[in-house]
């Protein structure tokens, strides 16, 4: 079994849009010890077949498939495989997982296959099947910015974090097409996000969510009541918390487990998670 760690936005800030309509971002991306397993079976008929996967998700739309299809068609390759994919990360919980599945695949796939494709190589075929991919296969915390692909290696603290499941799925696409999204959030730089975390540090707090916000949770917590009820109970419990990506997890940072268990409320699940700096699969390109 590979892992396909899930990710958080310490923030998302959305700065303008490109001429093909995608938005361009500044965020700073961090892995976390939740994670997805992947299994890879090599096969002698050329075939690619998924064994296990999410449930309702068929096989030609799942990113772990078509990465695997995008690999073997960008390489020349005639192997097969046999995948499959066990997942722990919610869908549609802006957690990243899908598009770590896909990275986890790509990167197995390039040392099963005996590919030795270069990590930037790897990067370039991700990015075709989505933005957040290139991250993973990077392997490391990330200022990001373009779409998510332009990545910058940033030094965090240690920390634990709180992720609440709502109990909801949040569509990516309705999220950024909404009218009322901000686009034009100023743009900041690796240095202030950087000199943030020092301060934090100096201070004692070690706090990861004091700078910037998430410009898509306004949005996704109007439509989604369930993102909104899960903020307020963070706010009410640790006095801070954070939608990622485009919802519908939500997070904050916190000491340790503490006494949170049982009281969250119905219809929410949440798991403790540590942040993870390198990716397990890091040396694998």
């Amino acid at each position: 079994m590979l892992p396909a760690p899930a990710k958080i936005n310490l923030f998302l800030h959305v700065v303008g849009r490109r001429a093909d309509g995608r938005h361009l971002l500044q965020s700073v991306f961090r892995m976390l010890d939740l994670a997805d397993e992947i299994e890879l079976h090599p096969r002698a008929d050329g075939r690619i077949e998924r064994i296990t996967g999410m449930d309702g998700l068929p096989p030609e739309q799942d990113l772990a498939v078509r990465a695997a299809l995008a690999l073997r068609e960008a390489s020349g390759c005639t192997a097969g495989v046999t995948l499959g994919v066990h997942k722990r990360i919610p869908a549609g919980g802006g957690l990243g997982g899908g598009s770590s599945d896909a990275a986890t695949v790509l990167l197995g796939l390039n040392r099963l296959w005996k590919l030795d494709l270069p990590r930037a190589r790897l990067m370039e075929i991700g990015l075709a099947l989505g933005a957040d991919i290139p991250f993973f296969i990077h392997g490391r915390s990330a200022f990001a910015e373009g779409i998510g692909e332009l990545l910058t290696p940033v030094e965090l603290p240690l920390a634990n974090y709180l992720v609440v499941f709502p109990g909801v799925a949040v569509p990516t696409a309705e999220i950024f097409k909404a009218p009322e999204l901000t686009r034009d959030t100023g743009l900041t730089t690796v240095e202030s996000f950087s000199e943030a975390m020092l301060l934090g540090a100096c201070g004692n707090s070690r706090q990861t969510l004091g700078f910037g916000r998430n410009d898509l949770e306004p949005v996704a917590a109007r439509r989604y009541p369930q993102v909104q009820a899960a903020l307020d109970w963070l706010q009410a419990k640790f006095r801070q918390g954070r939608m990622s990506g485009s919802g519908a997890s939500c997070f904050a940072q916190i000491s340790g487990a503490g006494i949170w268990q049982g009281e969250l409320p119905e219809g929410m699940r949440a798991e403790v998670a540590s942040g993870i700096d390198v990716h397990p699969l890091l040396d694998w390109a």
